[in-house]
């Protein structure tokens, strides 16, 4: 078997590559069935949880009602009077009991009102029930003096038998608390029976119940299950349930060892395994149990399965088919297509395919050879666009700015200031001005030096109003290069840095020096203060990033070697950009610009002496006219 596959190529692909599709498509198939299943199962969960939801809003909606009304009844001053009188007022029964009839006529779930006073015999009653008696929990209500709700028990009337759970509550004085009697207020059973009905739970196979704090039913639609604990039918399922066992070991357990108010356990095994979701009463403590038989799932499983089946094994067929047909045809020219792939050199732009034929592999030689052309194509065209990027994303900050509203707007505020005797305002709105229109300088790159003077001043003019008796400014300027051309707002960020890092620190003014003289063709220019300076350590850290700078701005590659000039140039102004993007601004922003405008040898050149100030100066080419 081993020498079979080795020896054929198209065996070892079609073997590789069938057991590469099947055996996902296998799992695929299996993981698409038990998904199925899941989801089906999921689904009727979450139906089932919907609808249990509805039921305890409805139930809810009875049992805060019924509590709205205990509270309103035991503060019912009528009530307070009779329940403190010397004994029994007969008038004032009968009004009470009317009141109570038509509270308990207007609420179809509340079976009887009635009041049990303390200091005489007698009931007060909106029912008339043969037996008389309490049940257990009323008479533990009663000796504990607490609010309660009792268990499901049976009363008669003269209708016949009925299912009703009562809330027993104290009724106290308002005056000094003392207790008056009891108020029980009792909730008709087949009421919450019929909120319980619902034919779509479960499809028609589940059913829902009321189970009670300590696991008895409370309320289901097989009467004879009521008042009988859930384990008698279900043994184990209270257990499952969370809190469930707390609740059956210990009645008195408080709510909050409750965590989980509604979910779902797996009951059972077998035949009789079911889907069993409850829900807490907040209010009660009661749950609302639903149980869905796992029979229903199991007609739908099988359906998906003989689906998936038919579904896996038609995938499988054909793709034997196709992986044997394709295999076929890609190994026969492979070899020659080898052969010529394993000319390429990764280091050299890629060579050429000769094409001599018409059949598949000539047309991908073709097709080789345009992806050539088109790779060489696009590495040209990256290195010019990122080299144009940093233009682009100045014009485009320029443009977003209208400079006549801007200039118009600051001219106002400087004929407002004048009017108003704010001369300084006037001269700092006016210098902003100028400034402003210095700086955006109808969209060029390239300015006089009489301009990029004028922008100093200006910037000057601003700050000294900003910073009054703090600096001067002196100009030693070569009368010769006032027309010259150069790159515009070099030197703004140069003198800001010195007047920020330098004179504004120091004690008493400061003097910043501009120096602009000719050196042969070039055009030396310095910046000087008497500032602060750096440390031996920060200059040796601020001249080591911007020699770094200057290297990944002009440093080349294998590849730019063997490109022409002009790409070449195009690469050096590819990563200027990108390295300015990266430093920040000030002194490494001027020293990206001067690299990507001028080349190397214009970079910033930094020396400063801590106490003594700071000179920056740069070199660049004198110009006669913008390029």
């Amino acid at each position: 078997m081993h020498k079979w596959l080795t020896t054929s190529l198209q065996r070892k692909l079609s073997v590789v590559v069938a057991a590469s599709m099947i055996v996902p498509m296998l799992a695929l198939g299996l993981f698409a069935f038990m998904i199925s299943s899941n989801i089906t199962e999921e689904k009727t969960k979450l139906t089932g949880s919907d609808m249990l939801k509805q039921m305890d809003a409805n139930l809810r909606f009875m049992l805060e009602d019924i509590e709205t009304l205990s509270i309103f009844l035991i503060g019912e001053r009528d009530l307070q009077t009779y329940l403190t009188g010397p004994e029994d007022n007969e008038a004032k029964r009968t009004e009470l009991v009317g009141r109570m009839t038509n509270l308990a006529a207007s609420k179809p779930y509340i079976a009887n009102i009635a009041i049990y006073p303390e200091r005489f015999d007698g009931r007060l009653s909106t029912a008339t029930w043969y037996e008389n008696e309490l049940p257990p929990a009323a008479a533990e209500a009663i000796a504990g003096g607490v609010k309660t709700w009792s268990g499901v028990y049976e009363i008669r009337d003269y209708a016949g038998m009925e299912q009703v759970m009562t809330l027993f509550r104290p009724i106290r004085s308002i005056y000094d608390f003392r207790r008056l009697g009891w108020l029980a207020i009792s909730l008709d059973e087949r009421e919450l029976a019929r909120n319980l009905e619902s034919p779509e739970f479960g499809q028609g196979m589940g059913k829902v119940e009321l189970i009670g704090e300590d696991g008895t039913i409370l309320s289901s639609a097989d009467k004879s299950r009521l008042g009988q604990p859930l384990d008698t039918f279900a043994p184990g399922l209270f257990a499952l349930i969370p809190g469930g066992v707390a609740a059956a070991d210990d009645g008195g357990e408080p709510r909050s060892n409750r965590l989980i108010e509604n979910g779902s356990v797996i009951y059972g095994s077998g035949d009789s395994k079911s889907t069993v979701l409850y829900r807490r009463e907040p209010l009660t403590g009661w749950m609302l149990v639903g149980s869905v038989p796992y029979d229903q799932y199991q007609a739908e499983n099988r359906y998906i399965l003989t689906l998936t089946a038919m579904v896996v094994g038609v995938s499988v067929l054909a793709c034997t088919l196709l992986i044997w047909f394709t295999v076929r045809r890609i190994t026969r020219p492979l070899r020659v297509l080898t052969r010529h792939l394993s000319r390429i050199d990764p280091e050299r732009p890629l060579p050429r395919f000769p094409a001599t034929s018409d059949d598949e592999i000539g047309r991908l030689g073709q097709s080789y050879n345009m992806l050539g052309a088109h790779i060489e194509r696009l590495k040209r065209e990256v290195i010019r666009g990122e080299a144009r990027k940093k233009e682009a994303d100045l014009r485009a900050l320029q443009a977003q700015i209208n400079p006549h509203f801007l200039y118009n707007t600051l001219s106002s505020i400087h004929w407002i200031a004048l009017m108003s005797g704010e001369r300084r305002i006037a001269d700092m709105v006016e210098g902003l001005s100028d400034f402003l229109r210095i700086s955006l300088n109808q969209g060029r790159d390239y300015c006089p030096v009489e301009q990029e003077l004028a922008h100093i001043r200006n910037y000057v003019r601003v700050q000294s109003i900003r910073f009054p008796d703090k600096f001067d400014v002196e100009y030693i300027v070569e009368e010769g290069l006032l027309d010259k051309w150069m790159l515009k707002l070099l030197l703004q960020p140069l003198v800001e840095n010195a007047l920020i890092h330098g004179i504004q620190k120091r004690e008493g003014i400061g003097t910043i020096t501009i120096l602009i003289q000719p050196e042969g063709k070039r055009m030396h220019v310095m910046v000087m203060d008497d500032g602060l300076g750096m440390s031996a350590a920060r200059l040796d850290e601020v001249r080591q990033a911007l020699s770094l700078l200057g290297a990944e701005g002009t440093g080349k590659s294998q590849d730019q070697a063997a490109m022409p000039g002009a790409v070449m140039a195009e690469t050096a102004a590819t990563m200027a950009t990108v390295a300015e993007l990266n430093a920040g601004y000030g002194l490494r922003n001027v020293n990206e610009r001067l690299f990507l405008h001028y080349g190397q040898e214009a970079g910033l050149t930094v020396d400063s002496r801590e106490g003594e100030g700071t000179q920056v100066s740069f070199s660049i080419p004198i110009m006669e006219g913008s390029p």
